[in-house]
């Protein structure tokens, strides 16, 4: 999630000028788009930008969509992340093929707009609840996206607005590991310069404050890597 809240979507479409169309309407719908032209930068993208959704082309150069959707979910820190297959095969072998792979979505060219639209809204619903509103719930922590409000064990905490987004970050993926430059990227945003050790400062205030009332510490740091919530 960048500054703005924006969640990030990854296209990876080989075609000019699909790739502009998907990018403008994905822009209006509220996501951060990010895009590339084949496989291997795709894979490259997903490691930099921790996509929340990725829409894949299936016939691309250099690797292809079903073999980037193969390779992303057989790693654990990207098998959540939501596919969208894109294929001009039609066949229902081919269908079987891309979901068997792992793909959480396939849609055959030539495919409407707005139902794409309405496919990726669907899998955001699944991944980043807090951007329509969902209430966030870990162990004893509650974060209500809508009032702004964070509670520990019906205790209402005080939190600065950095510290509620980085809590909105780590609650929506407990016991992933994000690195500081991926926790910049998704609090801060791309468009902000500041060093990584900001990150530390505000993970020491976050804990503070969901410690404010005692319990256990919820945030683990991994050394060299960075930190998760759980």
């Amino acid at each position: 999630m960048a500054q703005d809240g924006r969640p990030v979507v990854l296209l990876v479409e080989d075609e000019p000028a699909q790739r502009e169309v998907l990018a403008y309407n994905l822009d209006a719908e509220g996501f951060r788009v990010v895009s590339a032209d084949n496989g291997e930068d795709a894979l490259l993208l997903v490691d930099e930008e921790a996509p929340d959704i990725i829409i894949l082309d299936w016939m691309m150069p250099k690797l292809s969509g079903i073999e980037v959707c193969r390779r992303l979910k057989i790693r654990p820190e990207t098998r959540a992340t939501p596919i969208i297959m894109l294929s001009a095969r039609a066949e229902e072998v081919d269908r079987i093929r891309g979901l068997e792979t792992g793909a959480d979505d396939y849609v055959i060219k030539p495919y409407s707009v707005l139902e794409l639209m309405a496919r990726a809204r669907a899998q955001l619903r699944r991944v980043r609840p807090s951007v329509v509103g969902v209430v966030l719930e870990y162990g004893d922590i509650r974060l209500d996206p809508e009032t702004h409000r964070v509670y520990r064990s019906a205790q209402l905490l005080k939190l600065g607005p950095t510290e509620f987004r980085l809590l909105t970050t780590l609650m929506e993926k407990p016991g992933r590991v994000w690195s500081r430059e991926q926790l910049l990227d998704r609090v801060w945003g791309r468009d902000i310069y500041v060093d990584t050790r900001t990150v530390d400062v505000h993970v020491g205030r976050l804990r503070k404050s969901l410690m404010q009332y005692g319990g256990d510490d919820p945030l683990r740091t991994v050394r060299g890597a960075g930190y998760s919530l759980g």
